[in-house]
């Protein structure tokens, strides 16, 4: 998959674009669908499947305070993107000057940077200058700009509208196996590893140091059963998420544990793909009864990893 992140970048005419316009924040089962017609009609066309968006949200420019919380970041968009069959992403940054282009001005962006021949998107989509574009002004004026839009359905589960916003409540208040059925995949975090107390190796258990960035959105804090991504190379884990109580620290961090694996990855990037929580966060009475727990945990994170397969 080929990547914009800027406009004047694009000098390559791409045949019959078929273009997907969103922020596309966690990728849900909502944003697949909007994708996956795009790749659709792209391969109807013999053309090339698109998508336009931000690398940063809107509100960080417009309304800074009530930015709402990633889901993902760009690294794992880019990825759950590339995997759904799209073939260029364009990825520029959201910023004031962009903020005051009226609609129109942001359909002859397209015209004349992309000239695709569909435009798809969801039923709650809006551009230009105050949101004042939408769904039926694709529909109405696509064919003077080139193009054919197509609003595509929105997506429910269990009657309810399939939304980043409901995604976010639902990591906030721990309902994981609800967070993943939403996504379609499990809930993850990626990072790069850094430097941590080195408790854990000293007990039996080696960890990988995740900082939870302040802008991220983050399961409450407890004991999970995951899957660990590292360089394509799928792994068993489990992950502490908190302040590590029984040790006394207060730096709220991802502690994972990656079973059958020793390998010096200080600096480099794990995916960390949130299957099953195992418990809650407790404070032990002893290292022996952590590490006792920690045994524990181990063998249902290695039955749940399996039964994941």
């Amino acid at each position: 998959m080929e990547i914009y992140k800027k406009l004047s970048e694009l000098t390559t005419k791409y045949p019959n674009p078929a273009i997907a316009l969103g922020m596309f924040d966690g990728v849900h089962v909502g944003h697949a669908s909007i994708i996956h017609r795009a790749v659709e009609l792209a391969k109807e066309n013999n053309g090339t499947a698109m998508i336009f968006t931000f690398s940063n949200h809107p509100l960080s420019i417009l309304d800074p305070e009530n930015t709402p919380l990633a889901i993902g970041n760009r690294a794992l968009r880019r990825s759950i993107v590339e995997s759904l069959g799209v073939d260029v992403m364009i990825e520029i940054p959201f910023t004031k000057e962009f903020s005051k282009k009226s609609p129109e001005e942001f359909l002859t962006i397209l015209e004349n940077y992309i000239a695709p021949i569909y435009v798809v998107t969801g039923q709650n989509f809006t551009f230009g200058r105050f949101g004042k574009g939408n769904g039926r002004m694709l529909i109405r004026e696509g064919e003077q700009y080139g193009f054919k839009a197509e609003i595509c359905p929105t997506i429910t589960v269990e009657r309810k509208t399939v939304s980043s916003t409901r995604i976010r409540k639902l990591i906030a208040a721990g309902d994981l196996s609800e967070v993943n059925i939403l996504l379609g995949r499990p809930f993850t975090y990626v990072s790069k590893v850094v430097h941590g107390d080195k408790r854990g190796r000293k007990i039996g258990f080696p960890t990988a140091n995740l900082e939870i960035e302040n802008h991220r959105a983050m399961l409450p804090n407890g004991a999970y059963a995951v899957n660990v991504n590292f360089q394509g190379e799928n792994f068993c884990g489990m992950t502490n998420i908190g302040n590590n109580p029984t040790f006394n620290v207060n730096d709220r961090r991802l502690e994972v544990f990656i079973n059958d694996f020793n390998k010096d990855i200080y600096g480099q990037e794990i995916s960390v793909s949130f299957l099953e929580k195992l418990r809650d966060e407790q404070k032990f009475n002893s290292v022996d009864e952590l590490v006792n727990q920690l045994r524990q945990d181990l063998k249902n994170s290695i039955f749940i990893w399996r039964q994941s397969k």
